[in-house]
């Protein structure tokens, strides 16, 4: 069965694509931020897929790619136009080249004149293709940087994307509204630019006369994606909290397993971590009991009573199933504590790994 979610990342307004086959469990990314690369592989461990390859659709002026770090963290390689010229690549693609995950396939096709090295990806039956900046929903990329060329671009939409099948689902890589889907049908009747009657001369007049600022962080991320997104002497890696080993859900929160934090507090390490229980009183010595050491503050106390934790200190919060100390985790960022985690499964899960409590039952 083919998996298919659509990211977003609001700064850029960039949509990311995650497109696997549950089947054979491998997946492929397209124009992953280099920012979001915490969710993305938290979303592909959910899902249980491995990452076999990151596609750009081009080289992005907007925000820098996560290929370089997704190939890092995952092993996967990557891919983008050979018209690109960029560094770091494990494979330059050309028109008709074929992209496999699993038993499904993507058919690229070179889509220039936003960029020279624009590619969009068509599903291999056809039922979905990624435009990136080439045709946007009732849009089109800018053609007055990076090569770009009105004529090239106008000749790209209407034969390589426009001629596609009228219910071929279009996925851009940005929209600054908020919409997340077109169609081939929908752009041929209603793209003010490309549909309808308008011809290649109203075309490169329309996007001749556009008058658009260059993008903010232009001078930052065409260089660093001409590496791929490895980062330069100057860039900031995100980094994995170093207290203690965690893994970032697909929700954003940070979590500690059970096994981790026994050992942790059974060890040398017992007085670097603070447990914080967010149950209610009653709990704390009902059946479960409660972790040795834990220091019980109801969560709908935390956000009044968070000055009592030290802020020096690492925090696992703990409630009955993970749930309500997930939320915990929440609260205690937003009051500025930096080092914070949940722990996975709760008291539920701790008790089912049989690890040690006080005050429970048998």
């Amino acid at each position: 069965m083919l998996v298919f979610r659509q990211l977003f990342d609001p700064p850029s307004s960039t949509y990311t694509y995650l497109l696997g086959d549950s089947d054979a469990g491998d997946a492929v990314i397209i124009d992953p931020v280099f920012e979001n690369v915490h969710r993305d592989t938290a979303l592909l461990r959910e899902l249980g897929l491995r990452l076999v390859a990151t596609l750009d659709t081009h080289v992005h002026a907007d925000h820098v790619t996560g290929a370089w770090l997704l190939k890092q963290r995952c092993g996967s390689q990557i891919l983008l136009s050979e018209a690109s010229a960029a560094a770091n690549a494990d494979r330059l693609l050309k028109h008709g080249d074929r992209i496999p995950f699993g038993t499904r396939h993507l058919e690229v096709r070179a889509t220039p004149g936003h960029t020279s090295g624009c590619l969009t990806y068509v599903l291999d039956d056809h039922g979905m293709a990624f435009t990136g900046d080439s045709l946007l929903i009732r849009g089109c990329g800018r053609t007055d940087f990076q090569q770009g060329s009105p004529g090239l671009l106008y000749r790209s939409v209407q034969d390589q994307i426009l001629s596609l099948p009228p219910e071929c689902l279009l996925y851009p890589a940005h929209d600054y509204r908020g919409l997340t889907v077109t169609s081939v049908a929908e752009e041929k009747r209603f793209n003010p630019r490309l549909g309808g009657a308008v011809d290649a001369a109203d075309f490169a007049g329309y996007m001749n006369n556009l008058g658009l600022p260059h993008p903010k962080l232009m001078d930052i991320a065409v260089p660093a994606n001409l590496r791929c997104g490895r980062p330069d002497g100057s860039a900031t890696v995100p980094q994995e909290p170093a207290w203690a080993p965690l893994t970032c859900t697909f929700s954003g929160v940070w979590e500690i397993q059970p096994t981790t934090l026994e050992e942790r507090i059974a060890g040398s390490h017992a007085d670097d971590i603070q447990v914080i229980d967010v149950r209610e009183p009653q709990e704390f010595t009902d059946a479960l009991g409660h972790i040795r050491g834990a220091r019980l503050l109801p969560l709908s106390q935390l956000a009044g009573r968070a000055n009592e934790i030290e802020r020096g200190r690492p925090v696992v919060t703990v409630c009955r199933s993970g749930a309500r100390s997930a939320q915990a985790t929440v609260l205690l960022q937003k009051s500025g504590f930096k080092e914070v985690a949940n722990l996975a499964g709760g008291m539920l899960r701790w008790r089912a790994e049989s690890l040690p409590v006080e005050d429970g039952g048998n």
